[in-house]
């Protein structure tokens, strides 16, 4: 690492609450431990994670570092001792704890994944979370198969543009809100056999009259409270609900057992970031298996908003609040 800078540019939280708490810093070189990579940052994805952590609600976990940031890609500079297949010189995305906003950020070797054919670097950077994300929760803990049926929430969003395109390539039927029919417009291009508009429809009954009063096998939520009973209400008998995050809050005044009674439903959810490396490196590598022939084909892609100079972290973090995006929100760090 002689190479190397001592110090970098990142963007750091100096004061919990709106964007403008996101001010770029300098702070010392991150050396890579056993088992990581330093990778030179090209771009890095912009999630709700960042704002939450922004806000003062979502610490990073013990050892991970302060700078948001959760998922990048760029170049491998340097190698930590134990790293074995990665090498000096590779385009790698990988899945991190924090970290991100930065010109250079250490990986752990099994979370890296090779830049898919055909994708820029930026591209590239829009995959892990949101990835890593949906592959956890749709398929593995939601048991998503061929021929069922999915009805996913924020449809529009990075983790909804991921998720309906995964769900439509592995033969599922797929559902999906959006706030407006331009949204709506795009998860059916997108594969979603119907985009419903939340501020105009009833979900629970669009999704019955198009199942045939049966429901979804699966739900993939992000909105919380307002949405829990309702979600049940949409589900078949044997159906599943899979709780990612609490954009309008976790907490119910009230909450009806029975239909989980008596349709037998499933409730479950996740957090990604505080799980280990190596829970982690099992989702990676079926992504590696079953996922990124798909990108490299262009079976699959990130949909992609819009593109900020590091330094504007906080414009990204603003464009996200207002919930005007469509797809991926990303910070282009280097050339």
């Amino acid at each position: 690492m002689t190479d190397l800078p001592n110090t970098m540019t990142a963007v750091e939280i100096a004061e919990f609450g709106p964007p403008e708490g996101l001010t770029p810093a300098e702070r010392p070189m991150p050396q890579p431990q056993h088992g990581e990579v330093l990778i030179k940052v090209a771009a890095a994805g912009v999630n709700r994670p960042d704002v939450a952590q922004r806000q003062g609600g979502y610490p990073p976990p013990p050892g991970a570092s302060d700078i948001p940031g959760l998922e990048i890609a760029g170049t491998v500079v340097a190698v930590g001792p134990g790293v074995h297949e990665v090498k000096l010189g590779d385009q790698v995305c990988a899945l991190v704890a924090g970290g991100g906003y930065a010109e250079y950020c250490t990986a752990p070797e099994a979370l890296c994944l090779p830049v898919p054919d055909g994708l820029s670097l930026i591209e590239a950077a829009a995959l892990p979370e949101t990835y890593f994300t949906v592959w956890t929760n749709v398929f593995q803990r939601g048991r998503l198969i061929g021929g069922e049926s999915v009805l996913i929430h924020g449809g529009s969003s990075g983790i909804g543009t991921t998720a309906i395109q995964l769900a439509n390539v592995f033969g599922a039927r797929v559902f999906a809100t959006a706030g407006s029919s331009d949204k709506c417009r795009i998860c059916e291009e997108l594969g979603a056999e119907r985009g419903i508009n939340y501020r105009e429809e009833d979900f629970v009954e669009v999704v019955r009259d198009l199942t045939g009063g049966d429901g979804v096998d699966l739900i993939l939520d992000m909105v919380g409270a307002p949405y829990v009973q309702r979600n049940l209400e949409a589900l078949v008998v044997e159906g599943r609900l899979v709780q990612i995050a609490f954009l309008s809050g976790p907490k119910l005044k009230e909450f009806n057992m029975l239909p989980v009674m008596l349709k037998r439903l499933t409730v479950t959810g996740s957090t990604l970031r505080p799980r280990t490396v190596e829970q982690k490196a099992v989702i990676a590598a079926e992504l590696r298996e079953k996922v990124w022939p798909l990108l490299a084909s262009g079976a699959v892609k990130p949909v992609m908003d819009q593109t900020f100079p590091l330094a504007e972290a906080a414009k990204a973090h603003a464009r996200m609040e207002a919930s005007t995006h469509i797809g991926k929100i990303m910070l282009k760090v280097a050339d």
